[in-house]
C-alpha cells in the first residue's frame, strides 16, 4: 500500500508537528505534503522526511513568514496536490489539509486537531483579537472568511473517516461538519520522561508558543501579583509584549529541546496551562514528570487533568481566578502525589497512539475497499 501524509504547515514546532512525526514513524516511506515548509523553523526535525510543499513555497519569504497574507490562497493550493498514486492518504488537519482531492478508491483518513477555529467556534474572538470591526479592510476579511467557511464545510465531505484528537474536538466535528469521529489522543513521549524523585524547586512553569490566544499574560500578571517565580519556555509573536508586562520574578528561557524541557518539568512546583486547547500535550508531559497542573477549566485539559488529584482548575479566564487557584494549590500541595500524575500521563502514550492509529488506518482501508467494490 502506498501512503501519503498531508498536513497544514511545517513552519514551527508544536503539538501538531509532534503528531506528524509519529505518523511518519508509523509510515516512514510516506512523503509529507504541506502548504509551507521551513526547515529552520521546525528545528530540522523533518530533514530526513520527503517533504513536498505546495506551490505557495515559491512565494517571497516575507509572505511565507506572514501566512495571514496568504489565507485566501491556501484552499486552492491544497487542492493542487496530486495524490492519485496513493492507496491511503492521512491528513493531519486543523485548517486546510482535509480538503485534498483523492480518487474514489483512495482511503482518506483525517486526524483532526480541530475544525478551523477562526472560522467556527473562535470566530468572534478572532475578529476581536485582530481588530476587525467594520472598516473596508474588515469587510474584505469577513467576506473572505465567509467564503472559506463554505469551502471548509464542503471539503469536509471529501474525508472518508475522521479521527479526533479528543472528545472535545469530536463534538466540534459533529457540530460543524455533521460527521462522526473516533477519538485517539495525541502521542506523548511518556517513556522518555523520567519521573521526578527529588522535591521541586520553587518555580512555576509554562511551555508554549508565545501567541495571544495562549493567554500567557494571565500567568505573568498573576505571578507578578503573588511574587511567584515563573519560567516561560517558548518563542512566538507575542514575546515582546509579554516581556514588557513581566516583573522581576518572571524568566523567559526561549525555545528548548525536549530533553531540556523534561528537566524543567521535573524541577517545577507545578505547570500552568492558561489557554483553552483542543487537547494539550504539555500538561501531560508535566504529569509524566510527576508534576501537577493548574489549568483553565475548558477544552482538552478536562480530559487529561484530574481535579484535586493531578492538578487544579481555575474557572474563569482572569488573573484573579488563576491567582486564587495558585494560592489554593499551595495550601493543598501535599495532596498531589507524583505517582498519581505519572499514572494519569500513561493513558496518553505515543505507543498507544501508534497502535490505535495503525488499527484505524488498516480497518478503514479494508472497509473502504469493500464499499468501493460494491459500487
Amino acid at each position: 500500500m502506498k501512503v501519503a501524509i498531508v498536513c497544514d504547515f511545517l513552519t514551527k514546532l508544536g503539538g501538531a508537528q509532534k503528531v506528524l512525526l509519529s505518523l511518519h514513524e508509523l509510515y516512514p516511506d510516506a512523503p509529507v505534503y504541506c502548504l509551507l515548509y521551513d526547515e529552520k523553523g521546525t528545528k530540522g526535525q523533518f530533514k530526513d522526511c520527503q517533504v513536498i510543499p505546495s506551490s505557495l513555497q515559491k512565494q517571497p519569504a516575507f509572505l511565507r513568514h506572514r501566512p495571514k497574507l496568504l489565507v485566501g490562497k491556501f484552499a486552492k493550493a491544497v487542492e493542487e496536490f496530486d495524490l492519485s498514486k496513493y492507496d491511503i492518504v492521512i491528513s493531519s488537519n486543523d485548517s486546510f489539509s482535509h480538503g485534498v482531492i483523492t480518487k474514489p478508491e483512495t482511503f482518506h483518513l483525517c486526524y483532526c486537531h480541530t475544525p478551523t477555529r477562526y472560522l467556527w467556534d473562535w470566530h468572534s474572538e478572532y475578529l476581536v483579537e485582530n481588530n476587525l470591526g467594520y472598516s473596508l479592510k474588515s469587510l474584505f476579511v469577513r467576506n473572505l472568511l465567509h467564503k472559506q467557511r463554505i469551502w471548509d464545510r464542503v471539503s469536509a465531505d471529501r474525508v472518508d473517516h475522521f479521527v479526533a484528537n479528543s472528545e472535545n474536538v469530536k463534538k466540534r466535528i459533529k457540530k460543524y461538519y455533521l460527521r462522526d469521529a473516533d477519538v485517539i489522543y495525541p502521542p506523548v513521549e511518556v517513556a522518555e520522561i523520567k519521573m521526578a524523585t527529588e522535591p521541586p524547586q520553587d518555580y512555576y512553569l509554562i511551555v508554549s508558543r508565545l501567541e495571544p490566544y495562549k493567554k500567557i499574560d494571565l500567568a505573568i500578571v498573576a505571578c507578578n501579583k503573588l511574587k511567584k517565580k515563573l519560567i516561560i519556555a517558548g518563542a512566538g509573536s507575542n514575546k515582546s509584549y509579554l516581556k514588557s508586562i513581566a516583573g522581576s520574578t518572571i524568566e523567559f528561557v526561549g525555545w528548548k529541546s525536549d530533553r531540556e524541557l523534561y528537566d524543567f518539568y521535573r524541577n517545577c512546583k507545578a505547570f500552568l496551562f492558561t489557554g483553552e486547547e483542543d487537547f494539550g500535550i504539555t500538561p501531560v508531559e508535566a504529569m509524566a514528570a510527576g508534576r501537577p497542573v493548574i489549568a483553565f477549566k475548558k477544552g482538552g485539559a478536562l480530559e487529561t487533568v484530574i481535579d484535586g488529584k493531578t492538578g487544579l482548575f481555575f474557572t474563569d479566564p482572569t488573573t484573579e481566578s488563576l491567582a486564587d487557584a495558585i494560592l489554593l494549590f499551595e495550601k493543598k500541595y501535599d495532596d498531589f502525589i507524583s505517582e498519581n500524575c505519572r499514572h494519569q500521563a500513561e493513558k496518553f502514550t505515543k505507543e498507544l497512539f501508534m497502535t490505535e492509529m495503525k488499527k484505524q488506518v488498516e480497518a478503514g482501508y479494508i472497509k473502504h475497499q469493500e464499499m468501493i467494490s460494491h459500487v
